[in-house]
Formats: C-alpha cells, structure tokens, sequence
C-alpha cells in the first residue's frame, strides 16, 4: 500500500554552471519550498555514475502524503510558477522528472 508521493527531478550539467546556480538557489528553491503540502524536500549532489550513464549535476526529490497532494500541489499558482520556471533552468542544464509512490518496505 503506497504511503507516500515523490517527485524525483534530475539535472544535467549545466552549460553555466554559476547562472545555474544562481537562478536555483534564488529564484527556483523559494517556488518549490511554497508548493501546498509539501512534505520533505531534498537536493542531492555528487552523482554517482551507473554503467557508463553520465551522472545527473542536481536531483531533487520532493514528498507528500499521497498522490492526490502532490496533484493539488502542482495545480496550484505556486505550482505552475514552480513548473514554469524550470523551463528558465532549461536554459542552462537537460531535466528529467519521474513521480513514484512509494511503499514503505522496512
């Protein structure tokens, strides 16, 4: 039985790494952290390579209690805003994005 909803966003290498960053930091992180009912946001750094496959520069992975949440959250104004300007970070770096319900298996 699925206990919760993520959203997993993966970052390519961006062509301007410092403008990346920037932008990320002040413009992207502040969208994301006034998305409803967010549950837990994360940024991993340091991805590791998986069979030749070039690692991933940022991922990010947000939760919330199920799926319903997470579709509220986007349909939002704080979502579209928040999935609006990835296309701004498109300028700089490839995404890829995949939502998973998890299932807690301990």
């Amino acid at each position: 039985m699925p206990t919760a909803a993520r959203f997993v966003v993966m970052w390519g290498t961006p062509s301007d790494p410092g403008a990346f960053e920037r932008h990320y930091r002040e413009v992207h992180v502040p969208l994301v952290r006034q998305l409803p009912r967010l549950r837990r946001y994360t940024l991993s750094r340091n991805v590791v390579r998986i069979r030749g496959e070039e690692a991933f520069y940022l991922v990010g992975e947000l939760d919330w209690d199920d799926m319903a949440a997470l579709s509220e959250a986007f349909d939002s104004p704080a979502g579209r805003a928040t999935a609006e300007d990835v296309a701004q970070l498109g300028r700089y770096a490839t995404v890829r994005s995949q939502v998973f319900e998890l299932e807690d298996q301990l």
